[in-house]
Order: C-alpha cells, then sequence, then structure tokens
C-alpha cells in the first residue's frame, strides 16, 4: 500500500499546483524543469507586505547614487539667477555676432552726408564720422572680439593645464622648475610687452597673412601666452591633492601607465576650477584685445572690433556720444554675463554646495 504520508503530499502538491504543473503530474511526469516549476507554483516569490516602500526607498536611493558630478552642477548652476542670465546674455551676443551681419544690411560704405547721425529707425545705433552705420560695424566687431576672447582662452588653458599637470604630479625638480618658469611670467609687465610685442610685429604679419589673420594670430598668441599662469596653478593644486587619493594607487596597482594616470583618473576629476577658470579667461582677453585697439595697436583700422569702435569714437564723443555708448555698452555686457557664468559654475562645481 502507498504510503499514506506521500499521499497526502501528493493531493497537497496538485491541488496548489498551477494548470500546467497538473498537467505534468497526471502525465508522471518526474524532470528537473518539472520540479522547479512544481516549486514555483507552491511557493511563488511574493515580497513582503512592505516590499513595495522598500522598493520606493531603494528606487529613490539608486536614483540618488547614480547622479553624476556634472548633473548635480547643471541643477545646481539653474538655480543660480545671475549665472542664467549671464548666459542667455552671453548667448543673445553671440548669436547677434553670427548671424547679426546676415539679417542687417547697414550700409559700412564711407558717406559723409550721413557723418554723425543720431539714433533713428534707419540707423537704430547712429553712425560714425565717415557716415558707416554703428550697428552693422558692432555686429561685425563682436565676431572678432569675441573670437580673440575664446582662441586666447583655449591657448591660455591649455598651456596652463600641460604646465600644471606636469608639475603637480611629477613633482621634484620639474615642480620646481616649473612654478619659477610660472612666477617669472607672473612677475612680466603685461601691457608693456604686448604693446611693445605688437608694434614689432604686427605689420610684418600682416604683409604675410592678410589685415585680419596676421594681427589676429599675433594677438590671441601674446594673450594666451601671458595668461595660463592662474591655471597653471589651479591645476597643479588639484594634482597634488588628487594623486595621493585611492583610487589612483588603484590606477597604479592594476599597470596603468602615467599617461592614463594623468589623462583618465586625474585630470577628469581637477576639471572643476580649470572650467570656472577657463570662463573668466575669456572676458579677460576681451578686456585685453579691446585695451589694444583702443590704443591703435591692435587690429589696424579697417577691421572693427569693439576696442577700435571705442577709438575711431575718441574726437567725436561730444558730438556723437553714441559712437562711444554702444561699443563700450556691448563690451561691459559680454564681459559681466560671462563673470556671472563664472560665478554660477565656481558655485556649481563646488562640492560642498553640491545637493
Amino acid at each position: 500500500m502507498p504510503d499514506c504520508h506521500q499521499a497526502v503530499r501528493l493531493v497537497t502538491c496538485f491541488q496548489g499546483t498551477s494548470n500546467a504543473a497538473r498537467a505534468g503530474l497526471r502525465a508522471g511526469r518526474t524532470d528537473e524543469g518539472y520540479r522547479f516549476m512544481v516549486r514555483d507554483s507552491l511557493h511563488p516569490s511574493t515580497p513582503p507586505a512592505d516590499s513595495a516602500e522598500r522598493l520606493s526607498d531603494l528606487g529613490a536611493l539608486r536614483a540618488k547614487q547614480a547622479r553624476s558630478l556634472w548633473s548635480d552642477a547643471a541643477r545646481q548652476f539653474r538655480r543660480h539667477r545671475l549665472a542664467m542670465a549671464g548666459a542667455f546674455t552671453l548667448l543673445f551676443l553671440t548669436l547677434a555676432s553670427i548671424f547679426g551681419p546676415m539679417i542687417w544690411h547697414g550700409s559700412t560704405w564711407i558717406n559723409f552726408e550721413y557723418s554723425t547721425l543720431g539714433v533713428s529707425s534707419t540707423h537704430p545705433m547712429g553712425t560714425d564720422d565717415l557716415g558707416r552705420d554703428v550697428m552693422a560695424r558692432v555686429l561685425w566687431g563682436g565676431r572678432v572680439s569675441l573670437s580673440v576672447g575664446v582662441v586666447a582662452m583655449l591657448l591660455s588653458v591649455m598651456m596652463g593645464t600641460m604646465i600644471g599637470a606636469l608639475a603637480g604630479y611629477f613633482g621634484g625638480f620639474a615642480d620646481s622648475a616649473l612654478m619659477r618658469l610660472t612666477v617669472m611670467f607672473i612677475s612680466l609687465p603685461d601691457l608693456p610687452l604686448l604693446l611693445l610685442t605688437i608694434y614689432l610685429f604686427r605689420d610684418p604679419l600682416a604683409q604675410r597673412f592678410g589685415t585680419t589673420v596676421g594681427p589676429f594670430m599675433l594677438i590671441v598668441s601674446l594673450i594666451g601666452i601671458t595668461s595660463w599662469m592662474s591655471v597653471a596653478r589651479l591645476v597643479r593644486a588639484s594634482f597634488l591633492s588628487l594623486k595621493q587619493k585611492e583610487f589612483i594607487e588603484a590606477a597604479h596597482c592594476i599597470g596603468a601607465n602615467q599617461t592614463t594616470v594623468i589623462f583618465k583618473h586625474i585630470l577628469p576629476n581637477a576639471m572643476g576650477p580649470v572650467i570656472v577658470a577657463a570662463t573668466l579667461a575669456v572676458g579677460s582677453s576681451i578686456i585685453t584685445e579691446s585695451t589694444l585697439s583702443f590704443l591703435g595697436l591692435g587690429f589696424p583700422p579697417d577691421v572693427p572690433t569693439w576696442g577700435r569702435l571705442l577709438n575711431d569714437s575718441i574726437n567725436f564723443m561730444e558730438i556723437a556720444p553714441h559712437m562711444v555708448i554702444f561699443p563700450a555698452m556691448m563690451i561691459f555686457l559680454a564681459v559681466l554675463s560671462i563673470n556671472y557664468v563664472g560665478d554660477g559654475l565656481r558655485d556649481a562645481l563646488d562640492p560642498r554646495k553640491s545637493l
């Protein structure tokens, strides 16, 4: 006679299983796949009563852990009202400088009949002493001034990052030599050096590369070469701190070479201060170019820049103040908006203020 306990277990199994399991039981299946099917039907993996709340908490924790530094920085930057206002202003000035000359076809030809006209519907920013539309020249000048700021910033950031990374990572003699070089460049008088170099090399470069490209290359190179020191110090300080961290030791332990450690592990974690310094360097470069052009040693007269427009308006400030107001306003708005963006990035990339 069959075992009574076995029969009870069989009936209980039959009653508690699913239809597919019952069909297999009737057919006398005993394979491993069938046994798993019966087990799952008898003991379904139902979560506990409070599983929904636990899963919700777990999902929130994982979402919080998944947020990267850059997503937190973007969220913090959007909450900085002045930074957002500066970003929109800078975007407007950039788009106006790029597409404005294509839309606004104000005359840039010499016509003394329209000399020093005031603000009107035909000339929203008036005309200059030669009858040229000031708004058209301001839009063209924005292209040159903003381009100088961005390219000079890129050059200074690349030089400063390279020198600071080498000094901070290798230390010793390399650190001492590169920091002495940095101090030497900081000690140089920037403006007299720029004036002298431009005076000596502007005309030869203009003859060789053109009246626009030649001075552009010279001015951008000089601004970049004389403004990389602050970036180098920031990068060096970041490298000195980061190279002692555990993840750098782990990278060395798994056989990563020095190039991989510098460019893949340390440099990405040191980019926060560099981004802030790069943003502020754009405004500083625009001011430097405007100063050189205002002093007559920047771009030639036939290349409109905001600083050059100020230089052209020196003798007409009383009879045509609009010639001074609008170029100066562009410089002011551009530099102010860049500084606000830099302040917002500094606060957003500060880990003490991260969400």
